[in-house]
């Protein structure tokens, strides 16, 4: 583990203590060996001036919904010292009751919500704490002399304590080991199955013992276990299993209960776990840490040749396993695995969208790599089942079922859209983007890449007149989200304007390929993984020069024509499976690729108007954008109108010849 200390930037913030507690808690943030996705807690001990301008004493801890590798200052909610103090006094504290009195705590009532560890920090008597989920240290608890080793190792400068419950368990646990402890003597607190806490009065020393502790468990790893631990082997994924996928998913979503979106990792690590002897034994024992849980429940799936057989023998064994630990009064979480083990092929991750998705991935790749270290220690070794069950059905995460808000409309879908690098393609992946869908964006433009840069776009360079480009990147899309819901096929061209008799053979030519053909090979393509997809639905976009076409426009209106047919007569094939296709045909939209200033200039003085004039003259007078074009193409993908399809509709302003 290295130290990534800066001296000369430390120097820097000096005199700021808050400055000092977000460096080092992104120091800490920044390393996945540390802590995961909200993982892990920091906090400083400090005063502030109160409204009557009077001195009070705080802990600024992490506060909800921040994560260490990003948290900045707003995240480190002022706590009063002595209100956790006297509670920590208290006999006993439901999670619910501890919650609403660390909310009474805050300096500030509109802060978030302080750690669940707040009462835990109050109690440690140095400015600075820091608490990580180090793999290296937790991997060792996990294994079969995991305490022994631990100990061992770390000596009298590190207290040992077994698992408690997080929250005031183990708030209490710490309070009555620590009674008769020399503070002096000990570097840190490691507490077995669950991580590290290390501490001091400046941040850079507790910095510094978090990383030298760390850094000892790892390469205590290394010594006690061979390079080769690690099992690695080559995927081979046939064309068939990206269709499997989708059906796995289709599964897994009726476990869920709505859409939702699959990963299939098919790295030489994820391959080699699932060719492993124990592997259906080994995803059983419990995950890394029981917060782990939360994410990726308690246990994974095992997918063999007969993948509907793996989600539903996993199903009824997680609800064997609810019914053999529920209290009452709890309500069951869905019945879905968040990952399985498919042989040969690597690992599936699923989850009910694209940022879950990711936090899934990342801790089961450190599991599967923590799970194999286990083994090699003498054996893996999590937790008892009925431990944790207690966090997967943590009071806390109860009262979160009871106030979800409503799902995003396309959260868990999957969208591909054609065309996306511009105008109305761009600003339909944008739009669906925004409504919780994954996004496949296509175009033949490289530049793609460079417009969209978040985890729910995945972004393909591909030209839709190739079928062998559309195959490859369909391919990559469901093997990154799991499938396709809605297509919305709209990469086009505008040819140069020619009159019938002086038709160019290459301008007809190329219309009909990008403007016709390609949409068919594209959906062609895809209508294998819509069958498979949740509430199905392709967009179509035709353009107004179907019911009124212009002079000078007769490759680009035949083609447009034959467009529309083709989505008709496809709307009337794929119906019975449940696929709706319907058409929009948008009309003088500028904020595209065809139009520059220039031309608009041009094109408007042709009609003696000015530009905005220009873009105006419509029945509405008003401008037409992409953007309304792609909300009316979220409004045919979407459900509330899943009992229309084969129908068109203009996006035009009104358009007198249209009407």
């Amino acid at each position: 583990m290295k130290n990534r200390w800066d001296q000369s930037f430390a120097d820097s913030i000096a005199e700021d203590d808050l400055a000092l507690r977000v460096y080092t808690s992104n120091l800490l943030g920044a390393e996945e060996d540390l802590v995961l996705h909200g993982g892990g807690n920091t906090s400083l001990k400090g005063t502030v001036e109160s409204i009557f301008r009077k001195k009070e004493t705080v802990m600024f801890i992490k506060g909800s919904g921040w994560d260490l590798r990003s948290i900045e200052k707003a995240g480190f909610p002022a706590t009063r010292l002595d209100h956790l103090l006297k509670l920590s006094e208290l006999d006993s504290l439901s999670d619910t009751e501890m919650m609403s009195q660390l909310r009474l705590s805050l300096i500030n009532p509109l802060d978030p919500n302080p750690s669940v560890e707040a009462i835990l920090h109050a109690l440690i008597p140095f400015k600075f704490v820091d608490h990580t989920h180090a793999d290296a240290v937790v991997t060792m608890s996990n294994s079969s002399k995991g305490k022994e080793d631990i100990t061992h190792l770390f000596g009298n400068e590190v207290l040992v304590l077994p698992y408690v419950m997080p929250g005031f368990i183990l708030a209490k646990q710490i309070a009555a080991s620590t009674r008769e402890i020399d503070w002096s003597a000990v570097k840190g607190i490691v507490l077995l199955n669950h991580g590290v806490f290390t501490f001091a009065d400046d941040a850079k020393t507790s910095y510094d013992n978090m990383i030298e502790l760390v850094d000892s468990a790892e390469k205590f790893l290394i010594g006690q276990t061979d390079i080769n631990t690690i099992a690695k082997a080559k995927a081979v994924i046939k064309k068939n299993d990206y269709l499997q996928l989708a059906k796995i998913r289709k599964i897994a979503g009726g476990l869920f209960g709505g859409a939702v979106v699959t990963r299939l990792d098919s790295s030489e690590k994820a391959v080699g776990f699932s060719e492993l002897e124990l592997c259906s034994d080994l995803i059983s024992r419990g995950p890394l840490t029981p917060d782990h849980s939360i994410h990726t429940k308690v246990f994974g799936a095992m997918l063999d040749s007969t993948t509907s057989f793996g989600l539903q023998s996993f199903s009824e064994k997680y609800k064997n396993y609810f019914l053999q630990h529920r209290t009452e009064g709890l309500q069951m979480l869905d019945t879905m695995p968040r990952f399985a083990a498919w042989r040969g092929k690597g690992l599936a991750y699923f989850a009910d969208n694209v940022k879950r998705l990711e936090i899934v991935s990342d801790i089961v790749s450190h599991t599967i790599n923590a799970i194999q270290i286990g083994e090699a220690l003498g054996g893996w070794k999590a937790l008892p089942m009925e431990k944790l069950f207690e966090v997967e059905y943590w009071e806390l995460e109860q009262a979160k079922l009871n106030s979800q808000k409503r799902r995003p409309p396309f959260e868990g879908k999957v969208t591909l859209v054609t065309g996306a690098a511009s105008g109305i393609g761009a600003a339909c992946v944008r739009e669906m983007s925004d409504r919780g869908s994954a996004v496949i964006a296509l175009d033949i433009d490289p530049k793609v890449h460079e417009m969209f840069n978040e985890p729910t776009i995945l972004t393909n360079q591909c030209d839709v007149t190739d079928e062998r480009e559309i195959q490859a990147s369909l391919e990559r899309g469901v093997q990154h989200f799991g499938g396709v819901d809605v297509l919305i096929s709209n990469a086009g061209i505008f040819s140069t304007s020619q009159n019938v008799e002086s038709i160019c053979d290459k301008n007809w030519a190329s219309s009909l390929d990008v403007n016709l053909t390609s949409h068919m090979k594209v959906v062609r393509a895809c209508v294998p993984y819509l069958k498979q997809g949740f509430d199905p639905s392709v967009v179509i976009m035709a353009s107004k020069n179907v019911p009124a076409p212009g002079p000078g426009a007769a490759a680009y209106s035949v083609a447009k024509a034959g467009l529309t047919q083709f989505a008709r007569v496809a709307s009337m094939e794929l119906g019975e499976h449940g696929i709706r296709i319907n058409i929009l045909h948008p009309n003088a939209v500028y904020d595209t690729g065809i139009w520059d200033d220039e031309t608009l200039k041009t094109r408007a003085s042709m009609y003696g108007k000015t530009v905005d004039e220009y873009k105006k003259s419509n029945i509405l007078k008003q401008e037409v954008s992409s953007s309304d074009v792609a909300r009316a193409a979220a409004l045919f993908a979407g459900v509330d109108l899943n009992m229309t399809t084969g129908s068109q509709i203009p996006i035009d302003g009104g358009n007198e010849r249209v009407i």
